[in-house]
């Protein structure tokens, strides 16, 4: 899932790509991946592009006096195009739930893979208009150490649960929430309103060089590369099984049904295993 370094990214991407230019026109080729209906797609054509911008892991694209926003989910992608199909897209057919014709044959595509179509789309005048958008926590690099430790405070449920929570604050999902963790040596089950001050202090230390760092290494990068920058730069997500790069102990992976995140025992929990409920069900 694209979090808030490549959706920096693709926001980057846009400013430099898509700026100045025309919208030729907007093909949708999944109907339910639009969320709003008025004012409709073809109110961006002939409009030209002005900006763009992200809110959290949403990114947008001001064209006239509207934005077409987006929140690419678990699987959702944008792929851009120097010499984008002319040709309508066929509904329903292929990965590609939207595309945005730009002058000069350029453009890009809103894709989907796998089954799960959770891809979304609005078109609005105002940003704050998209439910997802107005109830957003403070964005994750805007975030000060003593204003961390005020919203936490509320939160009695494990630091991995809250930090991905977007309304508490936004941006984290779950490989950056990993790879902060590591790196302030944190159990992802530590209780979010019990962290002590120096804890505070160290996870908010750790989440701004996470992703600042991220940040840094993505933008300006291809959105073709973006993914593969991503993997390179991950220390502990989706690397179980491997060597911990700080101490050397087994990466190990907790389960659920729909997703996993990882953790190394050594730098995180003083050397316990946590339980995993999909091992744990098996055993049974």
């Amino acid at each position: 899932m694209p979090e808030l370094p490549e959706v920096e990214a693709l926001a980057d991407h846009l400013r430099r790509h898509a700026v100045g230019k025309t919208v030729g026109r907007v093909d949708v080729a999944a109907l339910s991946v639009l969320k709003t209906f008025d004012p409709p797609s073809t109110a961006l054509h002939g409009q030209t592009v002005t900006g763009a911008g992200r809110w959290g892991k949403y990114l947008g694209m001001q064209a006239g006096g509207l934005w077409l926003v987006t929140h690419l989910s678990r699987a959702g992608w944008l792929k851009w195009s120097d010499k984008l199909s002319a040709a309508p897209l066929k509904p329903g057919k292929g990965p590609i739930a939207l595309r945005v014709h730009l002058d000069g044959c350029e453009g890009f595509d809103l894709t989907e893979a796998g089954t799960q179509k959770r891809l979304a789309v609005w078109i609005v005048d105002d940003p704050a208009k998209v439910p997802g958008i107005a109830t957003l926590g403070p964005d994750a690099l805007d975030l000060g150490p003593e204003q961390l430790a005020d919203i936490l405070k509320p939160h009695s449920g494990r630091i991995k649960t809250v930090i991905t929570d977007q309304k508490v604050i936004a941006g984290i999902g779950n490989a950056y929430s990993d790879e902060i963790l590591h790196v302030a040596k944190l159990s992802p089950f530590a209780t979010a309103n019990k962290l002590s001050a120096a804890q505070l202090g160290t996870l908010h230390d750790a989440m701004i060089s996470v992703l600042t760092d991220a940040v840094q290494r993505s933008v300006g990068q291809q959105a073709a590369t973006l993914k593969g920058e991503k993997r390179s730069g991950l220390r502990v997500h989706a690397r179980t099984g491997l060597p911990c790069p700080v101490c050397g102990d087994t990466v190990r992976e907790v389960s659920f049904v729909d997703k996993s995140f990882q953790y190394c025992p050594t730098c995180q929990t003083g050397g316990k295993v946590l339980a995993d409920r999909r091992m744990s069900k098996l055993l049974k």
